[in-house]
């Protein structure tokens, strides 16, 4: 295996570790406004994700600076095309990571209610975009012979990539409501599992077209066949699992189950995708592989060498984070963030 598949595979783990994490802080963003009734319980709901949601961005931070490093050329068609998306995008999460600070400085619940509704779209609209974003990859945009996009926004805005923008909404907040029942208490622990129980059906629902959907707009099916392999299988019978796992109460295994399916449906896209990085739609001969976008040899072992030594670090680091804010956040105990 040469060093393009490595970072291509990499990039994928990086983008895998972000949609998981960030998936269910997205979800429990979207859902504040409407679980949390009074501002103890959006309190207790921020809480949840207090001590983990800047952690969480990390990984795209990370997996922006990879692909920067390893495919400059997917990076720039990539950025350039998909300019105004992102640029929404990073509005938003720096609208929301402001929310979060500002909310609780000032005792006035007119303040806080609309840094809570920021919260909302702060989340609400990533989901929605990170589906459109990855959608279109896999698809395919217009590229021309020189790796430029020759596109606009509303190019990206098709029926396909709209319905993965819902089928990732859906799901993230999906993941986010199961994660809150699994760290709060009294009513809204029951809220929560509420709110999970009635999100299932319609989000299998949407990832289920979308994937129908994906043998007419996509090449995937052609590349991968009919029996695309376990991986895509299992993530479909993940999704299929958590309806029941929520009506018996046994959120632990809901929420690996949906772990599962943004994990396995990332890594099926990926392998829709390789050796491309960008499909053109254009002419399939100008889609940007891991080959023609990649940085020099000599860079690609050195970022390897440094991926080898800080990665464990930084794995070991979360997960330490994550054990030491395990336990359940309640309304009873004093609320600081």
């Amino acid at each position: 295996m040469d060093l393009n598949t490595i970072w291509f595979i990499l990039i994928a783990v990086l983008f895998i570790g972000f949609f998981f994490l960030e998936g269910f802080d997205y979800g429990v963003g979207i859902l504040l406004p409407f679980l949390g009734k009074e501002d103890l319980e959006r309190r207790a709901i921020i809480n949840s994700i207090g001590t983990h949601w800047d952690g969480n961005e990390v990984w795209m931070l990370t997996a922006g600076g990879a692909m920067f490093a390893a495919f400059p050329n997917w990076y720039a068609t990539l950025f350039s095309g998909f300019y105004l998306a992102l640029v929404v995008m990073l509005l938003a999460l720096i609208a929301r990571g402001v929310a979060f600070e500002y909310r609780s400085k000032k005792d006035d619940p007119v303040w806080r209610n609309r840094w809570d509704w920021i919260i909302f779209a702060g989340s609400f609209i990533p989901a929605l975009l990170w589906g459109i974003a990855i959608s279109n990859l896999i698809r395919g945009v217009p590229i021309d012979d020189k790796m430029n996009f020759t596109g606009n926004f509303f190019t990206l805005l098709n029926p396909y990539s709209l319905i993965g923008g819902v089928a990732s909404l859906l799901l993230f907040t999906l993941h986010g409501s199961i994660f809150l029942s699994l760290k709060l208490t009294d009513n809204l622990l029951e809220g929560a599992r509420k709110v999970a129980k009635k999100l299932w059906l319609p989000a299998t629902i949407v990832l289920f077209v979308y994937v129908i959907l994906g043998y007419f707009e996509t090449d995937m099916f052609s590349k991968l066949g009919v029996n695309p392999g376990a991986i895509p299988i299992l993530a479909g019978l993940a999704i299929l699992s958590v309806g029941y796992l929520l009506k018996i109460q046994k959120e632990g295994w809901a929420f690996v189950m949906t772990a599962i399916t943004i994990a396995f449906s990332t890594i099926t896209i990926f392998m829709g995708l390789f050796p491309r990085v960008m499909v053109s739609s254009t002419n399939p001969d100008w889609s940007l592989t891991i080959y023609n976008a990649s940085s020099s040899p000599y860079t690609l072992k050195v970022m390897t060498i440094v991926a080898i030594i800080f990665v464990p670090i930084v794995l070991a680091y979360q997960a330490w984070s994550y054990w030491i804010f395990r336990k359940r956040v309640s309304t009873k105990q004093k609320l600081e963030y």
